[in-house]
């Protein structure tokens, strides 16, 4: 459910401003009405400092992850200080490398001529002398250059020979080669460049895996920007009624602290006005539910929150997404083993003790749905217990074609307790008259499943006079009132193109068979797997060890494929087909009071 706020408008002296926030920062209770974005130079400076703390810390956390050395060292300064130090380490590594790169090519150009002084080549320029550089294979070299030209060999090996010819001054030259390319510096200068370079770059990257040992800083630094940036943007927000006198500040804050806040307010004796919040306010949107309903609310606010005046669907979503999870990972022993990982988790991992309890639940609607076709690790229950089969003839022996016709069953059971919902909150809301639409539709879905079911299953046939009273009930409410504004003539036309949503319903229905589908695959994969372990075991001496490897390793690798997909399918799902159906509108804004981060 959302949590129901009230409107505080608030009066006060522009010096008082500042002092006022700062107090509403302490108490963290007041969703202060601000810009989302930097609204002038000295917001935008601090939202680019924020921006360049997170690149930084990705990159720090890039180079704890590569580190060999997992020792800590101490960091002697602040928050700003470090960041300072690795944007310079950062930029200064990427320079490195460029110049390490750079020198490496000019290295491999350099290593045929061997090593040389600049000394000696600025020596022979001065005497006047041009200087050519050749280069030729060992076998094609003629020793009687040797003889001819001032030649001299700087550098041999047994397949390439580099050399250098000497012009003098005044006399004609030529020479039965195409020149080469005389390196500028030498390779052993390079070779010292290169070797000073690489120096530093180590001892860069040696201060940066120091760096990444205090990411905790960069971050404590980071909350303290945005606390600052927060308050910055609730104190330029306010309307400036009397410029430099009178400052009006709106926020909001949940109804149930209206007590503690109204203390707090007459205690600094200011003048302020309260009412409750309504839709036109825009206010934020806190959203309050059970227990078991708050473990699904990550997965809600993944798509978008209600908008405050709408029914929040939190609540009736979990039990389905939890099956449907279940219907698509497609084993029991998968879903155990989710169960046990969130169980055990939540002693090893106490901060994430909500997430935790999700992958419980998960795991627990796995075995639930995976009781039904009875899938344990690839194989089948019945076929390991056969004894299970005696007193009942339900679980564990549900074919594939009863999952196939279960899953569109239970995706028509969604569909209509969403047109339900939609009803009884058309109701509540806005009359009686604009909730029959969505009841119409509820009685026209199940007349449909339930005439289409009994041309396969005879004692499904309802009476003629039950299924004419459906059906003539449904289509009566869905052209007279899914336009109930004005009069009957205009209700029937629009009434009448509403009927073509049909269309619609056929199509949501279809989407659920994906539920048969990821769990049929996910059983075949073990299935698969199993196989495939078991041939290795007539190996001699390690047939059994393969076969317990491989049994680990791909089952583990089949589940992380199977929770992804049933992770994601459901969320889908619920998304487009559930909300769709309970008229979920959206785009509410999200609660944040002003207050200190942590």
């Amino acid at each position: 459910m959302i949590t129901r706020m009230t409107k505080y408008s608030f009066v006060l002296l522009s010096e008082q401003t500042s002092d006022f926030l700062n107090k509403l920062q302490d108490l963290g209770m007041v969703d202060i009405n601000r810009y989302e974005k930097a609204v002038d130079q000295h917001s935008k400076d601090l939202s680019d400092i924020l921006l360049h703390i997170n690149q930084t810390v990705i990159k720090l956390g890039q180079v704890a992850n590569e580190k060999k050395d997992k020792r800590t060292e101490p960091y002697q300064s602040d928050g700003a200080s470090l960041l300072k130090e690795a944007t310079e380490l950062f930029s200064k590594r990427e320079s490195l490398k460029t110049t390490l790169f750079s020198l490496s090519e000019q290295m491999k150009a350099a290593e045929p001529w061997g090593p040389f002084t600049l000394q000696d080549v600025e020596k022979i320029r001065d005497l006047g002398y041009v200087i050519h550089a050749y280069s030729q294979s060992a076998r094609r070299f003629d020793t009687e250059w040797e003889k001819q030209y001032p030649l001299y060999v700087l550098e041999r090996t047994e397949k390439q020979i580099s050399f250098i010819v000497l012009e003098v001054p005044g006399e004609p030259y030529q020479f039965p080669l195409n020149e080469a390319v005389f390196p500028a510096v030498p390779c052993n200068v390079l070779k010292d460049e290169i070797l000073e370079k690489e120096a530093e770059l180590q001892q860069c990257i040696a201060r940066l895996n120091i760096l990444s040992d205090h990411i905790p800083l960069l971050k404590s630094y980071a909350n303290e920007l945005s606390s600052k940036l927060d308050l910055y943007l609730a104190g330029v927000s306010a309307e400036k009624q009397v410029e430099d006198h009178i400052d009006l500040l709106t926020g909001f804050a949940p109804t149930e602290n209206s007590a503690e806040l109204e203390t707090f307010l007459e205690k600094e004796s200011l003048y302020y006005l309260s009412t409750p919040a309504e839709s036109s306010d825009n206010p934020p949107v806190k959203l309050k539910n059970s227990w078991f309903a708050s473990l699904f609310e990550p997965i809600g606010n993944m798509y978008m929150l209600p908008v405050y005046d709408e029914l929040d669907l939190t609540p009736y979503f979990p039990p389905f997404y939890m099956l449907f999870f279940g219907f698509c990972l497609g084993d029991m022993g998968y879903g155990l083993l989710l169960m046990i990982l969130g169980f055990a988790g939540m002693y090893f991992l106490p901060k994430m003790k909500g997430y935790l309890n999700l992958v419980f639940f998960l795991g627990l609607g796995s075995v639930i749905m995976a009781a039904l076709p009875g899938g344990f690790f690839g194989m089948k229950v019945t076929d390991l217990f056969p004894s299970v089969t005696k007193n009942q003839d339900f679980l564990f022996q549900f074919n594939d074609m009863q999952m196939f016709w279960f899953a569109i069953l239970f995706g028509l059971f969604q569909i209509v307790f969403a047109r339900v919902l939609t009803g009884i909150d058309s109701i509540k809301r806005k009359g009686w008259q604009h909730g029959m639409a969505p009841f119409g539709w509820a009685i026209l879905i199940v007349w449909a499943t339930i005439a289409y079911a009994s041309t396969m299953v005879e004692n499904l046939n309802m009476p003629k006079p039950v299924s004419t009273t459906m059906l003539v009930v449904s289509i009566s409410l869905i052209v007279l009132f899914s336009k109930p504004e004005g009069p009957v003539y205009k209700r029937l036309g629009k009434g009448l193109w509403a009927m073509y949503d049909i269309t619609g319903v056929f199509g949501d229905m279809l989407s659920y068979i994906r539920l048969f589908g990821l769990g049929t695959s996910g059983g075949i994969l073990g299935m698969v797997i199993n196989t495939l372990a078991m041939s290795l075991s007539g190996i001699p001496y390690v047939g059994w060890l393969l076969t317990l490897v491989l049994l680990l390793f791909g089952h583990a690798l089949v589940l992380g494929l199977s929770a992804l997909g049933a992770f994601v399918h459901p969320m889908r799902l619920t998304f487009v087909e559930f909300y769709k159906n309970a008229s979920f509108t959206g785009g509410g804004r999200e609660y944040k009071p002003l207050k200190i981060k942590e």
